[in-house]
């Protein structure tokens, strides 16, 4: 509860900070680099909280990334996604947490929007370098939480449960008073994440699988008193069997909705899909856009 109550101080101060310079050109409002020396930055300034102390999506994982999640590049999950988040960046610019291999910035850019991006994996990011089109946006290697780009934003996101990486809740705190900070006045912040999945818990059980198929099978195992969970992926490849677990935290909504207010921001809009399906007691995800003030 300290840990919480200083994040508020902080937020307080930040709320009366000063204004950025008007002047500033709209390159560098939008997190382009100074030269094309510095486009890839490793942000040195910037310290990891609690949470994100291990980059998981490296090395094989970030070389077959598309292979082992396809359906997140089917067009009918991408197109209604980047639709959405263009509508909402207008004639602004976006910034990506947890950019990866570019899966929504690529299409995003693609569509006229000026695109940043912060990773902690750089394996990720050099698999967005090898995509056309990668060189409009700027990456800076960092924790999301806590790295900061240059310029300030109309819109940032964080796409398919990325804010669940943050293992700690003081973590998804600093994430949420990092993306205040780079938001311009009346700026949107977006996340994609599950709905913790409590009620398809049996009694007693700490198991659920979310995918049996021929090709993979995942599991997370869920300790409901922390919000904690390890999820697990078994691919079954050419005769192989790879495997990958990593931790995540899970998140309520209403929870996101008090760190939003941490950081000076106000629930606008909340969906069960990206294409604005209402949310439910029997939604299973949720797409929700908080505000900062005008």
């Amino acid at each position: 509860m300290k840990r919480v109550a200083n994040l508020a101080t902080e937020a307080g101060a930040f709320r009366q900070g000063r204004k950025r310079s008007a002047t500033r050109s709209r390159a560098s409002q939008c997190g382009r680099s100074a030269s094309a020396e510095t486009r890839l930055r490793v942000s040195l300034r910037a310290t990891r909280v609690r949470g994100l102390r291990e980059n998981y999506f490296d090395g094989w994982v970030a070389q077959h990334y598309e292979s082992l999640w396809p359906h997140l590049f089917d067009p009918e999950v991408v197109e209604p996604a980047v639709s959405f988040l263009a509508d909402l960046a207008g004639d602004g610019c976006a910034l990506e947490l947890g950019v990866g291999t570019g899966r929504l910035a690529l299409p995003l850019s693609r569509r006229g929007i000026r695109v940043a991006g912060i990773e902690l994996s750089l394996a990720m990011v050099e698999q967005l370098r090898s995509q056309p089109g990668s060189s409009d946006i700027d990456v800076t290697i960092g924790d999301f939480s806590t790295t900061k780009v240059i310029g300030t934003f109309a819109l940032a996101y964080l796409a398919r449960n990325t804010i669940m990486n943050l293992t700690t809740q003081d973590a998804q705190v600093e994430c949420f008073l990092n993306v205040a900070r780079h938001l311009e006045p009346g700026g949107v912040f977006v996340i994609e994440v599950i709905v913790p999945p409590w009620q398809r818990l049996a009694p007693g059980e700490t198991v659920i699988p979310f995918d049996v198929s021929a090709a993979h099978l995942g599991f997370d195992e869920i300790d409901v008193t922390t919000q904690n969970s390890w999820s697990h992926h078994y691919w079954f490849l050419d005769g192989e069997t790879k495997t990958f677990s990593a931790p995540f935290r899970n998140v309520w909504p209403s929870e996101l909705d008090l760190m939003a207010r941490l950081a000076g921001m106000a629930l606008r809009d909340r969906w069960s899909d990206w294409n604005r399906e209402p949310f439910t007691s029997k939604s299973r995800s949720h797409i929700s856009v908080w505000q900062k003030p005008e």
